[in-house]
């Protein structure tokens, strides 16, 4: 019998797509790869989220052996459709569970929701060690946006698929303290000592002058001297609050100096476009998804930015496109709960505002203060900057899962 290999990699989405979903796991593989281990992936086929159209089934990239699987890819924008993808790519994982024998230990997402049973069955058929990364909550998190009803089918198999998953796994990671307390409540399965806090991440690619003019078509009509452009990037999809936002731009739309950017995709984003059509909001631009040196000239010319969670997600979710924020040296404005680690991030080193769902008008507060008040701005900024390289480096956080594997796996 051939010598197992150490970690597997289960998730829908991987090198070589660029949704957070895809990079976070991909900048895992490759520290722990780096770090002696041997790794390697299981995922989905790209498809939407790739800059090429052509990608190999297999491929060993950054000494991480990748297997590719493909699978029903239904539009994401509507609940059957995603329902569908989730459930076509785990049947696709479970028919090669014989994959999953070849590793001493399998690091799953929570996203697809349906997808950590099958590294359960390998924990129970082959004593295959799981660690299960909790990127969001179900079906809780499902049940408050009403996607689905508490009572239905799917919640009832969701609540039973946990149940089994969590009897089974050897680690869970949390990306907050709010949901690491929220899984200990919760999911009585798990003790303390189960539940490790590691958030998500960016890569530092450094910071550039606000004073130097960027060359990039896309923003030269939004960016002068004069203005302040206030940021959103990313998902806007039934997880995120739009309303409070949408309320707080018409607030504003007779102020020339303030201007919106919003990219990315989502249910909301669509409805956001219909919003700005209708009423003519001539303060918003909208871009799609935009990423490269697009994605950091955007960055760099926006002077604040804005997360958002709906109302009662604290816990359940943790918006990955805040420590891009961060990174980027530029205050915050938080629309979440205050009893979470980025709200407590922002008021504690006075790096930006936190709010909860509704108060736009706290929103239109933060903006006036950081239009007329630029040295506010900059040391607000700057105190961001220092929240990123203190906790939220690639290197800082991949490293957590590093020490972490080494105890699993006693190397």
């Amino acid at each position: 019998m051939s010598k197992k290999k150490d970690i597997l990699f289960l998730c829908q989405y991987f090198y070589p797509e660029y949704v957070s979903s895809a990079t976070l796991p991909f900048d895992t593989a490759v520290a722990l790869s780096k770090a002696g281990f041997k790794v390697g992936a299981l995922s989905g086929y790209p498809q939407e989220y790739t800059h090429t159209n052509e990608v190999p089934l297999k491929e060993i990239h950054e000494n991480i052996e990748i297997k590719r699987l493909k699978y029903i890819q239904l539009k994401r924008s509507n609940f059957i459709g995603r329902l569908i993808n989730y459930f076509s790519f785990t049947f696709s994982v479970a028919l090669r569970l014989g994959e999953l024998k070849k590793y001493k230990s399998i690091i799953v997402y929570s996203n697809p929701p349906v997808l950590p049973l099958i590294a359960a069955i390998a924990n129970l058929l082959f004593n295959t060690k799981v660690i299960f990364v909790s990127y969001d909550v179900y079906p809780e998190m499902a049940q408050i946006t009403n996607t689905i009803n508490k009572d239905s089918i799917i919640s009832k198999m969701m609540r039973a698929i946990n149940k089994s998953v969590f009897k089974r796994v050897n680690k869970v990671v949390a990306l907050s303290n709010e949901m690491k307390e929220y899984l200990l409540e919760h999911r009585p399965a798990l003790s303390k000592q189960q539940v490790e806090v590691i958030p998500n991440w960016y890569e530092d690619k450094g910071i550039i002058d606000e004073a130097e003019p960027t060359d990039n078509k896309l923003f030269n009509p939004i960016k002068s001297n004069e203005n302040l452009v206030v940021s959103y990037f990313g998902n806007m999809g039934i997880c995120q609050d739009l309303d409070t936002i949408v309320e707080a731009i018409r607030k504003l739309k007779e102020n020339n100096r303030v201007q919106f950017i919003f990219a990315g995709h989502g249910n909301k984003m669509d409805l956001l476009k219909k919003i700005v059509k209708k009423e003519n909001l001539h303060n918003v631009t909208i871009f799609d998804f935009l990423h490269g040196q697009d994605f950091q000239d955007a960055l760099n010319i926006s002077d604040c930015f804005i997360l958002s969670l709906a109302e009662g997600l604290t816990g359940l979710a943790v918006p990955s496109k805040t420590y891009s924020y961060m990174m980027s040296g530029k205050p915050v404005i938080a629309i979440m709960g205050e009893n979470s680690d980025i709200a407590r991030d922002l008021n504690d080193n006075q790096a930006g505002y936190a709010m909860d769902v509704g108060e736009s008008a706290k929103i239109v507060s933060a903006i006036d203060e950081l239009l007329h008040n630029k040295a506010m701005r900059v040391s607000m900024g700057k105190n961001c900057r220092s929240i990123f390289l203190e906790k939220y480096t690639k290197e800082k956080c991949t490293e957590q899962y590093v020490n972490m594997m080494r105890r699993i796996l006693g190397d």
